[in-house]
């Protein structure tokens, strides 16, 4: 180890620490070689569970193994099963860290396909599965029903914050004209008809300039049609944008044109890497339900299929305990798709 050198108390010229013409070759400014080589100084962030804590079995919830588990008193503890090891994956990529502010966008250019429910699905399930703070907006020009599919009632709506936006000030001041469903914030559209005017460009991104200031994630219901004002505000927002369609071929047709539409607007990275869902709310077996899948899987990041679900065919309020486990499975890989995004450059608010 070298000895260390300190400067005596008559500071004599060969204690004093050298002058500049005294230093080290090499570039001025630049560590020593034997310092650059050193790896870099541990920090207090890397002592984490998954680096400290040794491996361990968690308890089955699901399956034989449960029920093992259960009759053994514990004792006999095998372990999570191949379905309960997916799902626990599928929910660390939901958590996946998030620099700044994310926008995404769910759409398609024709109605009745699906596109509420599955806003409300991926709005819910990033909401219980992160720690942030997540908004799922409305902003259907036709008195959307995302608000009914997930709290019931739309209450405040979109339009009396636009009223009042000049006021708020602080995330309290928001949240008076949001509603909850769980973890999830719902800001809701206008259901007057007397006040029912559409939201434009200018006002939807001013919507969304304060929700980004309180919300890490917004989820835009973006509405029947491409062509309306808010539509492409949404679009010069979007970080993330998942397209619905359905296994039939007006519905799946109609979704390819979204993308042709997107292409040709200008919007080529986006369609690069967005989710498609296909809705299996509807459905014929005359459908090679296979060959669109490929398609789709050709011109677009990835491709979900939501199964058909009694529970969200009532087209009532969306309680995620009642969906079948297929369709929570599925919308458990929608939301790590698209949290798969969550960092990466290429959107507007990307860091």
């Amino acid at each position: 180890m070298p000895k260390r050198a300190f400067a005596s108390s008559t500071g004599s010229a060969s204690d004093a620490p050298p002058g500049p013409e005294e230093q080290p070759a090499g570039t001025a400014g630049e560590p020593p070689a034997e310092v650059a080589d050193r790896p870099p100084a541990a920090t207090a962030a890397e002592l984490t569970d998954h680096m400290i804590v040794r491996p361990r079995s968690d308890a089955p919830t699901v399956g034989w193994r449960r029920a093992v588990h259960a009759a053994s008193g514990g004792v006999i503890n095998l372990g999570a099963g191949p379905v309960e090891r997916r799902r626990h994956d599928l929910a660390a990529r939901i958590r996946r860290e998030l620099p700044g502010p994310h926008q995404i966008a769910v759409t398609s250019i024709k109605g009745g396909v699906g596109k509420t429910t599955v806003t409300a699905l991926l709005g819910l399930a990033l909401a219980e599965h992160r720690g942030d703070r997540v908004v799922a907006l409305d902003a259907d020009p036709d008195a959307g029903t995302l608000a009914d599919r997930l709290t019931g009632e739309p209450g405040t709506t979109v339009r009396d914050l636009l009223d009042h936006i000049e006021d708020v000030q602080a995330l309290p001041d928001v949240a008076r004209f949001t509603s909850l469903a769980g973890r999830l914030q719902v800001l809701a559209s206008e259901q007057d008809a007397a006040r029912s005017v559409a939201i434009n460009r200018a006002e939807y991104e001013q919507v969304c300039t304060v929700l980004s200031r309180f919300y890490n994630i917004v989820v835009t219901d973006s509405g029947t049609g491409m062509m309306h004002s808010a539509m492409h505000g949404t679009l010069a927002t979007t970080d993330s944008l998942v397209v619905v369609g359905a296994l039939t071929l007006d519905s799946a047709s109609r979704a390819s044109k979204t993308l042709d539409w997107l292409l040709a607007h200008g919007h080529r990275d986006l369609v690069a890497r967005a989710v498609v869902v296909l809705s299996g709310d509807r459905t014929s077996r005359e459908v090679d339900t296979t060959r669109l899948r490929a398609h789709f899987s050709t011109r677009c990041r990835a491709v979900v299929d939501i199964p058909h679900d009694p529970h969200l065919a009532v087209g009532g309020t969306i309680e995620m305990a009642a969906l079948r486990p297929a369709t929570a499975d599925a919308v458990l890989e929608l939301a790590a798709l698209v949290a798969d995004e969550f960092g990466q450059p290429g959107g507007p608010n990307s860091v």
